[in-house]
């Protein structure tokens, strides 16, 4: 506002408004005759006239758009925080929306397994330089959570406890070369193992290696944990087969999968520390 009065426009109207003032005055002292003099002056100061008018009606014209722009602001502001307001709920419902989707499935996985014991945690960071997309959850030892332990997403296995401090966990997924779990096709019940693979990392997808020539795992076969020689049960999703491949090295077989859970989505996740 100090700026208006030291503008520019601001002297130009102050100076209309002298010279409208110093014409008033004449006029007044001369009177209502039309003497050379009145008719001088009358001739002079028609054109302030005319302008005084113009630089009137555009400062009318002015702060009117000065009011008007002003509701103007407050509208958008006011429609702004509402829109704030219903992301904020809207983020509060998808979380509320998959807390009760990893429940859901955690009191189906419960009932199933009595004996299965959990821990919540959530995913407190991820190593983007990991192509293996290796990510740490807020519980620890503190929790009774160990190394080995397996990482769950409903119904689904997405790796296991690497390494553990007391109050959190690095999670190492099922599509690291060093994750490594037996494992079985759940029509024909074919038996290996699944691992990561540097190479099918990158797309985020995982193997069942060492399959034969005849093997029955196919384009869509659903590959579970086997359950044997580890401290992982039987009967979690790894996920789903997209392609049956041969190796290069030898005359075996291996199916790439697509692990069912999205590792990057995941933001709530179960600790199996004991079954």
């Amino acid at each position: 506002m100090k700026g208006f009065f030291k503008n520019t426009r601001f002297k130009i109207i102050i100076s209309v408004a002298a010279l409208i003032l110093a014409g008033a005055v004449i006029a007044g002292a001369v009177g209502n005759g039309e003497t050379a003099q009145s008719a001088v002056v009358g001739t002079v100061f028609a054109p302030v006239h005319y302008v005084a008018k113009k630089v009137g009606n555009g400062i009318d014209r002015i702060f009117g758009n000065l009011k008007g722009d002003t509701e103007y602001e407050k509208e958008i502001q006011k429609l702004e925080d509402e829109i704030s307001d219903y992301k904020a709920q809207l983020a509060d419902y998808e979380n509320i929306k998959k807390q009760n989707e990893l429940y859901k499935d955690f009191l189906e996985l419960k009932e199933e397994n009595p004996d299965f014991k959990f821990e919540k945690a959530s995913v407190i960071a991820r190593d983007s330089a990991d192509v293996y997309k290796s990510f740490s959850i807020s519980k620890g030892s503190l929790s009774g959570i160990s190394a080995g332990d397996a990482v769950l997403y409903k119904k689904s296995i997405v790796g296991v406890i690497d390494k553990v401090y007391p109050d959190y966990s690095v999670v190492k997924t099922v599509i690291d070369p060093d994750f490594n779990v037996s494992a079985y096709e759940i029509i024909s019940g074919e038996i290996s193992y699944c691992t990561g693979n540097t190479r099918l990392a990158a797309d985020g997808k995982c193997k069942m290696a060492n399959l034969s020539s005849s093997t029955h795992v196919a384009y869509g076969s659903i590959i579970c944990t086997a359950g044997i020689g580890s401290s992982i049960p039987k009967g979690l999703v790894i996920g789903t087969v997209t392609s049956v491949e041969d190796e290069a090295t030898d005359i075996s077989s291996y199916a790439v999968i697509e692990p069912e859970a999205n590792v990057d989505e995941i933001t709530e996740c179960l600790v199996l520390t004991d079954f």
